[in-house]
């Protein structure tokens, strides 16, 4: 039998949840809040949460670019590139390694491999039609991803602060050592303005691995079917770079927009976490948990260690 239709009431509370993690302010208390959420009710809470987030998410990382310009991102993405490049190649074969050893089911291996080089759960969802893989293990992958970034969220910025890193080097910790874009941003922004720029700026050169990526599996699997795009977001992130370095930007424009793109990530992180089920946790296998909190931790020290060298 198919759920009934939301109703007014029925959204009511998740509406609540999201006006409480606005409030709060804290990228991992947004993200909490609609994983408590989510988990409680397990189903939709609130009808187009997923696009809703998505939407949020892209917008909030394009005003960023209000307050930079291109000439700044070529410069921050040049400084990088061998390190990102570096990171994202020797991640990728540590993560297939990895497979190869925890004998972990190929295409998870593929697919968390890909995740954690470059882009989280838009890897996964791009190179997951390329191999051919199963919605079963599209979601326990995705899951992983999800729990891997929640806890980033919570514990980065404390280790950060632990570690006495400059908003420079934490925002080159968490470029390299998070998955996710949304994950990315929110860990950056619990620790700085700073951090917040140089971790958005060099994670979208990181995103950009996508590309090669497909371009390469699609050439070895199911007869070149690797697609190749450019996520809109990104080209919007750089054209507004560009034109706020060639126009002069009203004060106004980048006060407004500061707040504005902090709200849209908590309301991204948010519904970010509504998409999380019991059954998806529950379809997640100990060795490719294994697999993935390994990789991770092999990873962040790594990454730390590079970002305070050369941060």
């Amino acid at each position: 039998m198919a759920e009934a239709a939301p109703t007014p009431q029925t959204i009511v509370l998740p509406l609540v949840f999201l006006a409480a993690a606005l409030y709060l302010g804290h990228p991992a208390l947004a993200l909490a809040l609609g994983a408590a959420l989510a988990l409680g009710f397990d189903k939709e809470v609130l009808p187009g949460s997923s696009r809703y987030g998505k939407l949020f998410l892209q917008t909030a990382v394009v005003l960023l670019a209000l307050k930079l310009d291109l000439s700044t991102i070529v410069q921050v993405s040049g400084d990088f590139l061998p390190i990102v490049a570096g990171y994202v190649c020797v991640t990728l074969a540590l993560g297939l390694l990895f497979g190869r050893l925890l004998r972990t089911e190929t295409k998870c291996a593929q697919l968390l491999s890909a995740g954690t080089a470059i882009c989280g759960g838009t890897a996964v969802a791009s190179l997951a039609p390329v191999i051919r893989a199963s919605a079963g293990q599209i979601s326990s992958v995705l899951a992983l991803v999800f729990l891997l970034n929640a806890l980033a969220i919570v514990a980065l910025p404390s280790v950060g602060a632990f570690l006495n890193m400059s908003q420079q080097q934490f925002g080159l910790w968490v470029a390299l050592a998070v998955h996710d874009t949304s994950s990315v941003v929110g860990t950056a922004a619990a620790y700085g303005e700073e951090a917040l720029e140089l971790a958005t700026t060099v994670k979208l050169g990181r995103t950009l691995w996508l590309i090669p990526l497909l371009a390469l599996w699609g050439m070895f699997a199911n007869g070149g079917r690797g697609k190749l795009n450019v996520p809109v977001f990104v080209l919007l992130f750089a054209g507004v770079a560009a034109l706020n370095g060639l126009v002069a930007m009203p004060v106004g424009v980048a006060q407004i927009a500061s707040p504005l793109s902090r709200w849209l990530l908590l309301a991204a992180l948010f519904c970010i976490g509504l998409d999380l089920r019991r059954e998806t946790l529950r379809t997640i296998s100990p060795k490719l948990m294994l697999h993935a909190l390994g990789l991770w931790l092999i990873v962040l020290p790594v990454t730390a260690l590079l970002a305070m060298r050369f941060g």
